[in-house]
């Protein structure tokens, strides 16, 4: 059996994740998606809301959990031949390649995959739709009807006015 990762933070998961998802999943029998902590990156949801926003966002046949570790060790736990990765330009690919060796290093049973983005989703990121929502701008298109609402409530929840509204 083919098994393949694809990680990421997924604060929140957006349409070009999903793009990546159903690339990966067409090349393994089985596809794990990781929500992996990043130390370094401030998050709008708790590791528990961006599980439940992928599973929400995901078809059954996808499996979602999560890490505090590193990726590549759960990776090769899991028994993974492939660990995907997303590259939407340049810059991306640097950092990837980067973490593609030292991963190398740590696994060298598992190999990076790096899958482009859509060209039409290239511009699509986390921070992007994040920016979006903060502005009051029209979602669709840049994230499942899920993730919208969410961060809906997380704004409300960050501006203390609470679900109904009013503080």
């Amino acid at each position: 059996m083919r098994l393949g990762v694809y990680a990421g933070s997924f604060d929140p998961v957006t349409v070009g994740h999903l793009a990546v998802i159903d690339k990966a999943s067409a090349l393994v029998d089985r596809l794990v998606v990781v929500v992996a902590v990043n130390p370094d990156k401030r998050t709008w949801f708790t590791l528990e809301e961006r599980v439940q926003l992928l599973r929400q966002s995901l078809p059954s046949r996808v499996e979602v959990t999560s890490t505090t570790g590193w990726v590549v060790n759960l990776a090769r736990d899991l028994g993974a031949t492939w660990l995907f990765r997303g590259v939407r330009d340049g810059t991306d690919a640097e950092a990837e390649l980067k973490l593609a060796a030292i991963n190398a290093s740590i696994a060298p049973e598992v190999t990076t995959v790096f899958i482009t983005a859509d060209p039409r989703l290239v511009e699509v990121s986390s921070s992007r739709l994040k920016a979006e929502a903060e502005a009051g701008h029209d979602l669709a298109g840049l994230c499942p009807p899920a993730v919208a609402r969410a961060l809906a409530v997380a704004l409300e929840r960050r501006d203390g006015r609470g679900a109904s509204g009013t503080s």
